[in-house]
């Protein structure tokens, strides 16, 4: 056994553990990511730009927008701006979340801080129209995004950080099986107004179990006639981190 596996720290303490087999991920490509209610592509400001606008006008008072750096705006030449500005690199990489049913974007989220190297990776950007929030598709959109970071690209962590007053995000992160990790306070300044982050992750050791999770929810079978879902995922996730 080398040295390095032998390290401890001034208590006596191992200092983590080894990673003998460890290899760098590769950087999220740009393909569709496509489910059985939404499909998620990359932002593109001609096939995207008037539908998102569209989806985002249908919130009246302009909530969506109150915990992001950016936002509202007034028309959609404004939006297409800020898309070309600030939504069209490689990190973040913003994706559209296309509803399959009437083939218009709702919603977008991102990958952002990809750290290859160390296999670390966060989701944020995430803005969900009215016609997306508390849909399946809402869901489904988060699982697929969690499947290519874990099953494809071999991630070991993903994050979700939000602002710590968004008790909706705080909400939905663990919902979703996320790991609150604490506060970071102070952390930056947005619009004018402190920000406290709240921290949330999933590891890759915890995957297995919430993917069933997901997939269990996700089926068709969990709803009844009425849409109306049989079992909560929070229940599901919760189970399964308990595993």
């Amino acid at each position: 056994m080398s040295h390095q596996n032998d390290l401890k720290n001034d208590l006596g303490q191992p200092i983590g553990f080894p990673l003998p087999n460890w290899k760098p991920c590769a950087p999220p490509p740009t393909t569709p990511m496509v489910g059985t209610h939404c499909r998620l592509e990359r932002l593109n400001i001609d096939a995207h730009a008037q539908d998102l606008f569209d989806a985002s006008m249908t919130d009246t008072e302009g909530r969506i927008w109150t915990y992001m750096g950016y936002g509202p705006f007034d028309d959609v030449a404004l939006y297409k701006e800020w898309v070309t500005s600030q939504a069209l690199g490689d990190d973040p990489l913003f994706h559209a979340i296309i509803d399959l049913t009437t083939n218009k974007a709702v919603g977008v989220a991102s990958y952002l801080r990809i750290e290859p190297p160390i296999g670390s990776i966060e989701v944020g950007h995430i803005n969900y129209s009215p016609l997306l929030q508390k849909t399946v598709a809402a869901t489904e959109a988060m699982y697929l995004m969690m499947a290519r970071v874990f099953d494809e690209l071999g991630y070991r962590r993903y994050e979700w950080k939000c602002d710590n007053a968004n008790a909706k995000s705080r909400g939905a992160a663990a919902r979703l099986g996320f790991t609150f990790e604490g506060v970071f306070r102070q952390c930056t300044i947005y619009k004018g107004r402190n920000r406290d982050t709240a921290w949330f992750s999933i590891l890759d050791s915890e995957w297995p179990a919430l993917k069933a999770a997901y997939q269990e929810w996700l089926d068709p079978d969990n709803f009844d006639g009425d849409g109306q879902q049989k079992k909560a995922l929070s229940g599901l996730t919760k189970a399964a981190l308990s595993k």
